[in-house]
């Protein structure tokens, strides 16, 4: 079967069926959105029988999603492949999808009903599928075609869609009253669009209540609420212990709540226990008595502006209260203080920050040892039931909880022998399976051979082979099998292989030092030695937040004016080469991709970008300007197809790069990159972050093959000169009359003008890249030498945001 979808439909225009719609237009999928024709007398002004208000569901769908924070959709102008209608006009619509995607209300008879209508509506090729967070397949499934019921499943999408990784998928399976199960190629079809047109990770889950993810995710939530009210420890106490601490969420548990929402908490508790009759741990979804209070209080979340927290404006300035979980009232926030809990502050790796604390006698130790070891427990117990093997539960929780060990990554980090001791000192069961586990010769969940092949075990004592997912390149592996070429302290050279030489950062932040710099020389002209192709790329949380900004600070309060120079120098030598090297460099940037960072893409001769990247150039920001090539290309991006004769109005374009910079833009998506010239579209974009490397390893593989040449290093453009420069002067100077800029905002635009315009020469001149560059490097120390500029980068090294001074 084809795994392209061409056009899809979404049935069911709320926020979440919208927002589903609104990232498979992300995708490029042609989606009609439907709805039901609003009843007579809905507040809308237009005549009944009018397509604006027999539509208006689908319509309002689209406008809420367009406003929506986070925004969801990569570029608003993705609304354009969302087509709205109605289920009452518009079925016949669905005899031209691929994919039938229904988000209506968690109601089986609803659904069963919406089906009926649908069904002789479909292709023969058509997938239907339900976006339920627990309703049984088989029961959804009941009155559907033997035929349709081959070509139905759930696909449970996890909100927001567009930023969460997790998509389970429940196939239905032959143990109902047809004898009919989902087609083997449809599932992998919906694997393959989901994985590599949509970008999620994929775990298969069981046709079990609240299917995977949520059934342990909220036996961990109740776990929680239990051991807080059992030990009189406070919401700010638990969110610390339940936050980043031990490789969890910022949101922890009460800050979660609040975002999801208490009534969707109940809702999956109340699942659980009145479907799952055979849980052994079926009473602990009874909800402890503190939520139906704070529920009949109303106080559901950020959707009913209070939750357990409450943002409210004191003095003009936004404060957070908490409430108190014994009186029901607000009170100021208070912070968590565990003083044992010190020592692993500054601990990179999760697994050994929790080891240490676990180690401790203390109220920190105790919650947390009875909150993980609870929810370690239960995921062994439901092993077999909600899913054949531990990897589709760990890779659940990492990607839809975001979770940085799933719960069997726990009781490996843990020591699964010195859980279960511990658990059987305490007098508690321990699950059958650790016996099987305890008995292999590891005693480990997860294991590796000799040569690094991973396996996992599954039921009856067994270890099998982790398949590698396809179109996937892990650093980590080719680390171990291949000998790293060179590294340093915050880098490294990795040969993955077909003659790809992949630059891995690791410093903190992946910030942009020396190191990383004198690894960019080598890497080129080693890839120009001996490999076909380079590999800017790495799989932390982010590619580079930018340059070391503290080491700038001291150098610069130092007054070693030389050292700054010679570094940036390096540092424009550095991108330079990446433009101009024999071999093609292709950067694969993800997440924060900031200032140097921005630079370094800009510099390599193509990019294959993550969806998700979030680029820009924000050295303003610290009262400086990009001066490692990112001020000349992005001039350079914004001349590209001026027309090539004599008088061509530049202004606009040189305009545009001021607005650029000048305003530190940040795109919020690689498809917004585009707009503000950080990507060109000759760039490509990866839909899931995991495939990122895979693609531009295979890009650079490609280039190779086709006889890569590098652009023309002589090339001259023209710029502005100080006619220009008079007219951006002249801007700024009414902006900080009009107080939206300060005086120090002048001088900085006054400055990045300087070197867009190409300094103080006549309109027309043609100056090489060499010239801007020096200008950059020449601006850049003027402003290092400026007492507001290092007060501007000493405070937002001290407090994470911009001074205005």
């Amino acid at each position: 079967m084809r795994h392209t979808i061409d056009q899809a439909a979404v049935i069911g225009a709320g926020v979440m069926g919208a927002t589903l719609a609104a990232h498979l237009a992300n995708a490029g999928i042609r989606t009609h959105l439907l709805d039901i024709v609003p009843p007579e007398g809905t507040p809308i002004d237009a005549d009944l029988s009018s397509r604006e208000y027999r539509d208006a569901f689908a319509h309002n769908g689209i406008k809420t999603v367009l406003k929506s924070k986070p925004a969801a959709f990569y570029t608003t102008d993705k609304a354009r492949l969302i087509v709205p209608g109605n289920i009452e006009d518009d079925l016949e619509r669905l005899r031209e999808v691929d994919w039938v995607l229904e988000v209506v209300t968690e109601r089986l008879d609803i659904k069963q009903s919406l089906y009926d209508r649908i069904a002789p509506f479909l292709s023969d090729t058509a997938i239907l599928t339900s976006n339920t967070s627990g309703l049984p397949v088989t029961e959804l499934a009941g009155s559907l075609p033997d035929d349709l019921k081959k070509r139905f499943l759930v696909t449970h999408f996890f909100n927001p869609p567009r930023y969460m990784y997790l998509l389970e998928i429940v196939p239905l399976a032959a143990n109902n009253d047809s004898g009919v199960a989902t087609d083997p190629q449809v599932v992998d079809r919906m694997i393959e669009i989901g994985e590599g047109v949509l970008g999620k990770g994929i775990v298969i889950a069981k046709d079990t209540p609240n299917f995977l993810a949520n059934r342990i995710g909220i036996y961990a939530v109740i776990s929680t609420l239990n051991a807080m009210l059992d030990g009189d420890y406070t919401v700010e106490e638990v969110d610390f212990l339940t936050g980043p601490i031990i490789g969890r969420p910022k949101s922890a548990t009460f800050r979660t709540i609040d975002l999801v929402g208490l009534d969707t908490l109940v809702h999956a508790a109340r699942t659980v226990f009145d479907r799952a009759l055979d849980d052994e741990c079926r009473d602990a979804f009874k909800l402890p008595s503190i939520i139906d209070a704070v529920a009949e209080k109303g106080l559901l979340g950020e959707k009913a502006g209070k939750g357990f927290y409450k943002k409210i404006k004191k003095d003009g300035k936004s404060e957070i209260l908490t409430l108190d979980c014994d009186t029901l009232d607000y009170r100021t926030k208070k912070r968590a203080k565990f003083p044992q809990l010190d020592l692993v502050r500054n601990v990179d790796d999760s697994a050994e920050r929790v080891r240490t604390i676990l180690k401790g006698k203390d109220r920190a130790a105790d919650f947390l040892w009875r909150v993980l070891s609870e929810t370690m427990v239960y995921s062994a117990n439901r092993l077999g039931e909600i899913a054949d093997d531990i990897v589709q539960i760990d890779r659940a929780m990492r990607w839809g909880f975001a979770w940085e060990l799933g719960p069997f990554e726990l009781w490996d980090a843990l020591g699964v022998d010195r859980v279960a001791e511990r658990l059987e000192k305490e007098g508690r069961a321990v699950p059958d399976v650790i016996g099987e586990v305890l008995a292999t010769p590891s005693k480990r969940f997860y294991t590796e051979d000799e040569s690094y092949r991973s396996y996992h075990f599954v039921p009856g004592g067994k270890q099998s082979e982790l398949p590698e997912r396809p179109h996937t390149v892990r650093l980590d592996l080719f680390r171990k099998t291949n000998p790293v070429v060179k590294k340093n302290a915050s880098s490294s050279l990795i040969d993955i292989g077909d003659g790809i030489l992949c630059l891995e950062f690791h410093s903190k932040m992946n910030a942009i030092g020396g190191d990383i710099i004198q690894m960019i020389h080598y890497a080129v002209k080693e890839t120009e030695r001996n490999y076909d192709g380079l590999v800017i790329g790495n799989q932390g949380t982010l590619f580079s937040a930018g340059a070391n900004l503290m080491l700038l600070l001291f150098e610069a309060q130092d007054g070693n004016w030389e050292d700054i120079d010679l570094m940036i120098k390096a540092f424009q030598r550095a991108n330079q080469a990446l433009k101009y090297s024999r071999k093609p460099v292709v950067a694969a940037p993800h997440g924060l991709t900031l200032a140097g960072g921005c630079e370094v893409c800009l510099g390599a001769g193509h990019v294959y970008a993550s969806a998700e990247t979030y680029i820009g150039l924000v050295e303003v920001g610290v009262g400086l300007i990009p001066a490692a090539g990112g001020c000349k290309e992005v001039l350079l991006r914004n001349l590209e197809g001026v027309p090539p004769v004599d008088g061509a109005d530049l202004f606009p374009h040189v305009r545009s790069a001021f607005e650029t910079i000048g305003m530190a833009k940040v795109a919020t998506s690689a498809e917004e990159a585009r707009r503000y010239r950080f990507l060109r579209p000759s760039d490509s974009i990866a839909m899931n972050p995991e495939r990122l490397i895979f693609y531009a390893k295979q890009m650079a593989k490609g280039l190779t093959k086709q006889g890569y040449r590098p652009p023309d290093a002589t090339i001259e453009v023209p710029v502005i000169g100080e006619s220009g420069l008079g007219a951006f002067k002249t801007f700024l100077y009414t902006m900080k009359e009009a107080k939206f800029i300060s005086e120090y905002d002048e001088y900085l635009g006054g400055q990045l003008a300087t070197i867009l315009c190409g300094g103080r020469v006549t309109s027309g001149t043609m100056v090489t890249e060499k010239y801007l560059l020096d200008l950059e490097r020449e601006v850049f120390l003027r402003l290092c030498g400026q007492r507001k500029t290092q007060e501007r980068i000493q405070h937002m090294l001290k407090k994470g945001k911009p001074l205005r001074n």
